[in-house]
């Protein structure tokens, strides 16, 4: 079975054509597969785009959920630590006096 030849797209080489006019729709054929591949990579390059901006968005908020929750382990343990201080350097409290023995 014979095979047809088909036309794959991309660029030519114009310069073996002998006429202007197939020479100019040569060229006129990779000016379009260029500007098909452009637009291409463009929409594909906008959509890396959005999504890497989504991912840092995500991520922002992740740090700031974060920083917030140090902040209150920190106010938290801060204020442990006072307590700590305070019970130390309250005087010792009475000792109740001792039952005795009837």
């Amino acid at each position: 079975m014979p095979l047809r030849a088909q036309d794959v797209p991309g660029i030519e080489i114009c310069t073996v054509e002998k006429t202007w006019e197939r020479r100019t729709s040569c060229l006129q054929s990779n000016v379009d597969f260029l500007q098909k591949t452009i637009a291409k990579l463009t929409l594909d390059h906008q959509q890396k785009l959005d999504a890497a901006n989504r991912q840092i968005e995500a991520l922002k908020a992740t740090v700031t959920g974060l920083q917030k929750s140090f902040g209150d382990l920190q106010a938290a343990q801060t204020k442990f630590s006072d307590d700590l201080k305070k019970k130390a350097d309250a005087p010792p409290a009475k000792e109740a006096p001792a039952a005795k023995d009837k």
